[in-house]
């Protein structure tokens, strides 16, 4: 059985709280930056690539 403690953490731009590793994350955690929609719709619009 996998153990929750050894899962990658990631902290967020917006809220600066460190979020793990998810399943639902699996094909893309990578690409994965906030570690929520709320956050991600929070997000400063100067951090956006222009």
């Amino acid at each position: 059985m996998h153990q929750k403690r050894h899962l990658p953490q990631k902290h967020c731009p917006v809220c600066q709280r460190p979020f793990t590793w998810r399943k639902k994350w699996r094909h893309n955690w990578n690409e994965v930056v906030y570690c929520s929609k709320r956050c991600a719709s929070r997000r400063s619009p100067a951090s956006t690539s222009q």
